[in-house]
């Protein structure tokens, strides 16, 4: 056997030893890439600041620690919590209220009807109660291995930041690409994520903080269900209404009409429509023009928003990152590829 052939089947043995040590961690190791190239701007700026690369990544992942997990670990805490204490009485109380409104309609609403008869038939608020607790339990669960997760995307995450530069060299060495192609790759890749991290931020904590003021005002938890918009928003089309509609049916079913009026006009317009449909393409837009120096390819903000709603539907909650960071290796590749077939056609061209 040639020695290049036994060296290959060597790699090949490790590549795969290595997969099955670490594919428990492969997705927790993909996202810390990620959110290091995305927020790698603020990384350089610590170390600028403060001269040592062990202290900038340690304070980066502090950061990213408290804007980023600590908020949605709150809410699954405090969600859990709410559940387990969850009243049956209110629950019958509501019961009372669906029942009233499905027997005497407004007549706008006379159409409806039968449609809310039979729905009414299914109800059982024991059943409702007891499932309640369940989800109680799901969450929990859910909320463990959020946290656990969380807390390896942050170990991870500082890593990264602090070796990410040898990595990145060692990677440049072995796969022999050309410096303006290995340099086009990453700084491609490192805008498009730093636009989206950024934006997914901004616009969550906007849209967080708009439904966490209207609900403060009505009397209710504002950090909470503010961190619950935030992080709902993120949910194409259905995101706000599994917010706001639960609000409206309890506030009718205890006879505060006026507020449930209130919260569902104020989520459709404010939030859905002005904040969501107008705002947030315009807020990536401005990220995306700061953020990039002149004379750098820009990514369209609508093709940054759409992949970021494809990422959500196929992979879940860090679709939101994968979403984007696929799409950008896609461009970049074809961008590669453009740029070697120019290369190639100036070559006959001179021949």
């Amino acid at each position: 056997m040639k020695p290049q052939f036994f060296i290959a089947a060597l790699f090949a043995i490790s590549l795969y030893a290595m997969y099955y040590l670490y594919s428990p961690f492969l997705l927790v190791i993909l996202i810390a890439g990620l959110l290091a190239i995305s927020t790698s701007n603020i990384q350089n700026f610590l170390e600028h600041y403060l001269k040592n690369r062990l202290v900038a990544a340690l304070v980066s992942s502090l950061l990213l620690a408290v804007l980023f997990f600590a908020p949605l670990g709150y809410f699954l805490t405090t969600l859990t919590i709410e559940l387990n204490n969850l009243s049956t009485e209110t629950l019958h109380q509501v019961e009372s209220v669906l029942e009233e409104f499905v027997s005497n309609p407004p007549s706008y609403l006379l159409f409806l009807k039968p449609y809310l008869v039979d729905a009414m038939k299914d109800l059982d608020i024991n059943s409702i109660t007891s499932n309640a607790l369940t989800i109680a339990g799901n969450i929990g669960a859910f909320s463990a291995g959020f946290l656990k997760n969380a807390f390896l995307v942050i170990i991870f995450y500082f890593f990264a930041l602090y070796n990410g530069g040898v990595m990145v060299d060692f990677l440049k060495r072995v796969v022999q690409m050309s410096v303006e192609e290995s340099s086009l790759l990453a700084r491609e890749l490192s805008d498009v994520m730093s636009v989206v991290f950024y934006s997914i931020i901004t616009t969550a904590m906007f849209e967080g903080v708009l439904f966490g003021a209207a609900i403060s005002y009505m009397g209710y938890n504002g950090l909470l269900f503010g961190i619950m918009y935030g992080f709902a928003s993120l949910v194409p089309v259905v995101g706000g209404i599994i917010m706001w509609l639960p609000f409206m049916i309890y506030e009718f079913s205890v006879g505060n009409n006026t507020n449930a009026i209130f919260i569902a006009i104020y989520s459709i317009v404010v939030i859905s429509i002005v904040a969501d449909t107008f705002v947030k393409p315009m807020i990536i837009r401005e990220i995306n023009q700061r953020l990039l120096k002149e004379g750098d390819t820009k990514m369209n903000e609508l093709v940054i928003f759409f992949a970021i709603i494809a990422g959500l539907t196929t992979f879940g909650f860090w679709g939101m990152i994968l979403g984007p960071a696929i799409t950008a290796f896609f461009f970049t590749i074809l961008k590669l590829f453009e740029a070697r077939s120019q290369e190639c056609l100036d070559t006959n061209r001179n021949i």
